[in-house]
């Protein structure tokens, strides 16, 4: 006998359920991802870190003519302590929403710590989805050779699952460190067809992508507020993306904030989209939106 299924039909495949779900976390890295040339100085070659910024990003699944909203995601900064020194906080917190809470429930949060001069110190991500649970701690250490050493470790439930140190050469990032690289490059030497590879540690694997930078364009995220953007293809060498090539593109915002409005990665059915929502206590003035109706 046919089962009757009452869900709607973004959601009737568990192959649909099942590639979002490997992929929604990971598109929350994308929302933040990397750019820029490596400097052996330094990798923050800009402020960036202001104290009380906070932003909100909506994610939505697409099937067809159907996009459902799926989470939320918050990010802020603050002024805290590392061990006994002064330091940064850098967060995000996600959960999802509406019939994503009765698929499977997801609330992720990710936490870094910066020095003075936004040197990453650590990463700790804690992923708790209904009954799965996981915690990643990472430590980097600079290293004369002007490679980073990580550390990484994982527990469960159960206990400590992984342990086990890494040498990245040159800038190494966290998911969430990965976004203040972006908003550190100026537009200043940005030219049609540059493409910036760049690496990012995600437990004891290096994640390595690279981004196409495509030109300028003016994006309206949900039919909303028009923004003056510069976009970006993503291409993304992990089995996390059947397609690497343009696996994802991402829309910054073109003023000193660099603040990501739009992302979109594709899946093997269907599509994630993430919109910038709100922007509150922004370094610099929101110049990228385009005054008229909605703002």
């Amino acid at each position: 006998m046919k089962e009757n299924d009452n869900h709607p039909p973004a959601v009737r495949d568990c192959r649909v359920v099942c590639a979002f779900r490997a992929r929604l976390f990971f598109l929350l890295f994308l929302l933040v991802c990397p750019l820029g040339r490596t400097r052996s100085d330094s990798c923050l070659d800009r402020p960036v870190l202001h104290p009380g910024e906070r932003l909100t990003y909506e994610l939505y699944f697409k099937w067809g003519f159907l996009m459902p909203k799926a989470g939320l995601a918050q990010f802020s900064v603050s002024e805290a302590r590392y061990g006994n020194l002064p330091a940064w906080e850098y967060r995000m917190q996600f959960h999802t929403v509406g019939m994503f809470e009765r698929i499977f429930k997801m609330r992720d949060t990710l936490t870094t710590y910066f020095s003075p001069v936004q040197q990453l110190l650590f990463s700790d991500k804690r992923t708790d989805e209904g009954g799965y649970y996981l915690a990643d701690r990472m430590y980097f250490t600079p290293l004369s050779s002007g490679e980073t050493s990580v550390r990484s470790l994982r527990h469960n439930r159960s206990g400590l699952r992984l342990d086990t140190t890494l040498v990245v050469g040159g800038c190494a990032f966290d998911m969430m460190a990965a976004t203040l690289y972006l908003r550190a490059i100026g537009w200043q030497d940005l030219k049609v067809r540059d493409e910036f590879p760049f690496r990012v540690v995600v437990g004891k694997d290096v994640v390595r992508a690279s981004f196409r930078y495509t030109g300028q364009a003016v994006v309206s995220p949900g039919g909303r507020v028009k923004y003056r953007t510069h976009h970006f293809f993503i291409d993304v060498y992990d089995p996390a993306f059947e397609q690497s090539k343009e696996a994802a593109e991402v829309w910054i915002g073109d003023d000193e904030n660099h603040l990501p409005i739009r992302v979109r990665a594709k899946l093997a059915i269907g599509a994630v989209e993430v919109y910038l929502g709100d922007a509150v206590n922004l370094r610099h003035a929101f110049a990228s939106r385009i005054p008229g109706v909605g703002n």
